[in-house]
């Protein structure tokens, strides 16, 4: 690991907005170019960037619409630099052609996306979470990737580094899914000094031109990268391809990449089974959320722990890979799974094949513009501990 440059670390305690905090993390992390196309609500944080980059040896570019932007980030990758792209609701769907590209070609880099009421035009300032699907099955075909879901603003901070690094480790492109309310709301924010900013670095080729073989995997899956204009063989293609990057058309070779570009995941599920957890050992009823819905969710658990209900809290940070074997054990020891999102239902339908039918799963839907009232899900909660 190495650490952030201090020379471009804010350290400090701060008041700022989600996108803002989101902004700094990135720039913490190592990213020194960013492609994006103005959207509500996500905006604010490739503004800051455009305006803080050019001091520190970065480059931002505002492309022609979402879809240059979403390979241009990409280019920079392959040319050498950290990169992502900033999006909300309608650009991520433009987006999704080039978040496959991304898949097949282990480029790694970060899609943030500042959820927003959908579909369509939807709800350009008001809240929702209803891409969180999208971020797992968007694109077309069989991949696998990293979803991040902060709660604060300090959180978009510190899992922006986090979704960087975990780019790097792994060689995906990493899903940042905020909500309008947690990038519009300003709170404390306080940035460590640089030294205690872990950060990974690059996977770069360790054997000279001759020898490397550009997607030829290591122990754990994920290969090394060479950039281009370094002497080596680059050759980026979104068919399939062997470890040369050539492309090689037929079923065996289909099967041998598809399933390493899923097992190099799958391997990892426990390390990326990351979530904040309160109660669980006694628990009849457990609260399942993520994001700005976990907030709400926290009152609402206050509320029927205060009319002697025994209520756990289970915060996903990291939702896709879902932590599958953490609900599998959890559904055998409990009532009930309740779980608020600002969509319609959409990861409950992953908390209920996990479930397997051992507790009853209790959805709490909301169409988005607003957030839950606890209440309702303070009724959810009482309709599971029956």
């Amino acid at each position: 690991m190495m650490h952030a440059d201090p020379s471009c670390v804010l350290t400090g305690t701060h008041f700022m907005n989600g996108d803002a905090a989101c902004c700094e993390g990135a720039i913490a992390a190592g990213a020194r170019f960013a492609a994006g196309y103005p959207i509500t609500p996500s905006t604010e944080v490739v503004e800051r960037f455009a305006a803080r980059v050019p001091k520190i040896g970065g480059i931002f570019i505002q492309m022609e619409d979402e879809l240059a932007a979403s390979i241009t980030l990409q280019g920079m990758v392959w040319a050498g630099a950290k990169s992502f792209t900033v999006t909300s609701g309608p650009g991520y769907s433009l987006m999704m052609e080039h978040i496959g590209f991304a898949a097949m070609t282990e480029t790694p880099c970060v899609f943030v996306n500042v959820q927003r009421g959908g579909p369509s035009t939807g709800l350009p300032t008001l809240p929702a979470q209803g891409d969180m699907m999208q971020a797992r099955f968007g694109s077309h075909g069989d991949y696998s990737t990293i979803t991040l879901v902060p709660s604060s603003p300090q959180e978009c901070f510190s899992l922006t580094v986090k979704a960087f690094n975990l780019a790097e480790q792994f060689r995906v492109p990493v899903m940042f899914m905020m909500d309008e309310c947690v990038g519009h709301m300003t709170e404390k924010v306080v940035i460590p000094d640089a030294k205690e900013i872990e950060i990974t670095p690059r996977r770069h080729a360790s054997k000279p031109p001759g020898e490397f073989v550009l997607f030829e995997p290591g122990e754990d899956l994920v290969p090394e990268i060479a950039h281009a204009g370094e002497g080596y063989k680059v050759y980026v293609t979104g068919l399939t391809h062997d470890k040369r990057g050539y492309p090689l058309m037929n079923p065996a070779s289909q099967k041998e990449l598809v399933t390493r570009l899923f097992e190099k995941i799958s391997r990892a599920s426990e390390e990326l089974t990351i979530v904040e957890s309160e109660g669980l050992e006694d628990a009849d009823v457990v609260v399942v959320s993520y994001g700005i819905t976990s907030r709400v969710a926290q009152r609402a658990i206050g509320m029927a722990r205060d009319k002697g209900l025994k209520v756990g809290k289970l915060r996903l940070i990291c939702v896709w890979p879902f932590p599958e074997k953490l609900i599998r054990e959890l559904a055998t020891k409990v009532k009930a799974l309740v779980m608020p999102e600002l969509n319609m239902g959409q990861v409950v339908i992953e908390l209920e094949r996990c479930a397997g039918g051992k507790c009853k799963v209790i959805s709490v839907p909301h169409p988005g513009g607003t957030v839950h009232k606890p209440a309702d899900i303070l009724a959810a909660i009482e309709r599971g501990a029956e």
